[in-house]
C-alpha cells in the first residue's frame, strides 16, 4: 500500500519580499534621500528656526499670530544641520526634528537594503509602530515643543 498524505502541507513562509514590496521600499528610500538631500543643500538658520523660508515656504503662522514657535518650529533647521554633519547643533535646534532626521537616515538605508536584497527588515519597522510607541513619540514631540518654547529667540 502506498503512503498518502491526507492533509495538505502548509506553504513555507516567504523569506523575501516580492517585487511590490521592493518597489515600496525603493519609493520610501527615494523619498527619504530626497528630503535629506534637500536638507543638505540648505544653509541652516543661525536662529535655530526659519530655514524653511529658503524653500520658498511662508513664515510660520504661529510665529506671526502669537509670537511663539509652533510644535514643528526648527525641524527644517534640525534636518539641515544634521545633513550638514552638525548633530549636536541639530539636537539643540529642535530635538524632535533631530530624531526625525536620524529616523529618515535609518529609513533610507533600511529601504535601500530591502529594495536591493528583498529582506523583510521593513516589517520590523511596521511592527514597532504600536500605540505605545506612538504615545512615546507624541510625548517626545510635546517635550521638544516645550524645549523650543523655553529657548525661543525670535528673529528681528
Amino acid at each position: 500500500m502506498q503512503a498518502h498524505a491526507s492533509s495538505p502541507t502548509p506553504p513555507a513562509s516567504p523569506t523575501r519580499v516580492g517585487p511590490a514590496g521592493r518597489l515600496v521600499a525603493t519609493l520610501i528610500a527615494c523619498g527619504c534621500l530626497a528630503v535629506l538631500t534637500i536638507a543638505a543643500g540648505l544653509t541652516p538658520s543661525p536662529a535655530g528656526h526659519g530655514t524653511h523660508l529658503a524653500l520658498g515656504l511662508p513664515a510660520c503662522g504661529w510665529v506671526i499670530s502669537y509670537g511663539r514657535p509652533c510644535p514643528t518650529c526648527g525641524m527644517t533647521t534640525a534636518f539641515s544641520l544634521l545633513a550638514n554633519g552638525r548633530p549636536i547643533d541639530a539636537f539643540l535646534a529642535q530635538p524632535f526634528g533631530f530624531l526625525l532626521a536620524i529616523a529618515a537616515s535609518v529609513t533610507f538605508w533600511g529601504g535601500l537594503h530591502v529594495a536591493l536584497t528583498g529582506s523583510r527588515l521593513g516589517q520590523v519597522g511596521g511592527q514597532m509602530l504600536q500605540s505605545r510607541v506612538i504615545w512615546w513619540l507624541a510625548a517626545a514631540l510635546g517635550a521638544s515643543w516645550a524645549y523650543k518654547l523655553l529657548t525661543w529667540a525670535p528673529t528681528a
